[in-house]
């Protein structure tokens, strides 16, 4: 069989320095995953479901066929309860809610307007919806009140909360005035925030006082909350709206009693963790005052970004880190703009300040 198509594009991304393998990585300082409270690394769902009775690991088949329990319902109420929301629906991950919440809600005529930094999954959401679609430099309410001006129809405003690769925070408070001014529609996804932003880890909508000002809010599980899966948050009507158009919804296998019965344990554990959001923001500071050799983004969040332009400089430094065992991962072009390749760092609650300071030390 010809594969000289596939090997051509690798080829090419070899030569460009970002050709992509799968690593493990051992017995190395966790500067890496998402897991930012800790949840996965100290096994806090397994402990909180040890000696319930054994959990189905299938559902049978879709919701609107067989794979509709009442566990699964029990957990979209609880979820809209505790995110302050009218309703919600559990999807099998984030890119699945971003991509079928996306490509279904806006239709032709309507303009979608999105934060040039917005997560790949919403990006390709965006790209499978009919509607037209406008990015805008990243948190810029100028250049987004442009796009508004010129946007027609239903209008979509797409951002994150925190951003995944730059650890900054969307100007939420200000995105909503335009948003009401120009009659548009607010979606948030808040999948770096979920566990972390607000007194009990709700978000930074819900810290802000903005959930009734969204139309639609994008929870996922993968990150601090530590298991899988996501909940888009909205009304009743989007609620109904997605389970009859919503294709990533609609014809995929239900999440099984096993995940729900995972995000349910995390929303009764994560809320309560104070403590620990509270010595990842003492972290998070350190670091943020530390002089580095390299320039540092500004962030108060978990993920910490580190500039260090070139995809062989910065793949050298990651691997003088983890030489060090400390696993820090590149983030290469094209993931990220040319020129703007980096060190993502991510803090987390079981991380030491000694080992933070051993961090810094090799980044002077």
């Amino acid at each position: 069989m010809n594969e000289d198509f596939l090997h051509k594009k690798l080829d090419e991304r070899k030569a460009a320095q970002a050709f992509r393998t799968l690593r493990l990585h051992k017995d190395k300082t966790d500067f890496c995953s998402n897991d930012y409270l800790g949840i996965i690394h100290d096994g806090l769902i397994e402990k909180h479901l040890a000696g319930t009775p054994p959990l189905k690991h299938g559902s049978g088949g879709s919701r609107l066929l067989a794979g509709n329990y009442e566990r699964i319902d029990q957990a979209e109420r609880s979820l809209a309860t505790f995110h302050e929301a009218p309703a919600g629906v559990l999807f099998n991950s984030g890119y699945d809610a971003n991509l079928g919440l996306l490509s279904s809600v806006p239709q032709r005529g309507d303009t979608i307007v999105y934060d040039s930094l917005s997560h790949a999954s919403l990006r390709d959401g965006i790209r499978l919806s009919f509607a037209r679609s406008f990015s805008f430099e990243h948190n810029d309410l100028a250049a987004l009140e442009k796009r508004l001006q010129a946007a027609t129809g239903n209008i979509f405003v797409v951002t994150e909360s925190v951003f995944s690769m730059d650890g900054d925070e969307a100007p939420l408070e200000k995105m909503v005035r335009l948003c009401q001014q120009y009659q548009a529609h607010l979606v948030v996804d808040e999948a770096h925030a979920t566990g972390v932003a607000g007194e009990q880890g709700e978000g930074l909508v819900q810290q802000l006082g903005l959930q009734r000002s969204c139309f639609a809010r994008i929870h996922t599980f993968g990150k601090a909350v530590g298991c899988h899966g996501a909940v888009v948050l909205g009304s009743d009507t989007l609620r109904d709206y997605l389970i009859n158009f919503s294709r990533a919804f609609i014809y995929t296998t239900a999440l099984p009693e096993s995940s729900v019965a995972a995000i349910q344990a995390a929303y009764s554990i994560f809320p309560s963790m104070q403590a620990e959001r509270a010595h990842l923001q003492q972290l998070v500071q350190y670091f943020q005052r530390a002089p580095l050799a390299y320039r540092k983004l500004p962030s108060q969040t978990p993920i910490q970004v580190v500039i260090i332009p070139g995809n062989d400089k910065v793949k050298a430094i990651a691997g003088r880190l983890q030489s060090a065992s400390l696993d820090v991962r590149p983030i290469l072009y094209p993931t990220v703009p040319k020129g703007s390749e980096r060190l993502r760092i991510v803090f987390h609650a079981f991380n030491t300040m000694e080992e933070v300071k051993n961090l810094l030390e090799l980044l002077m």
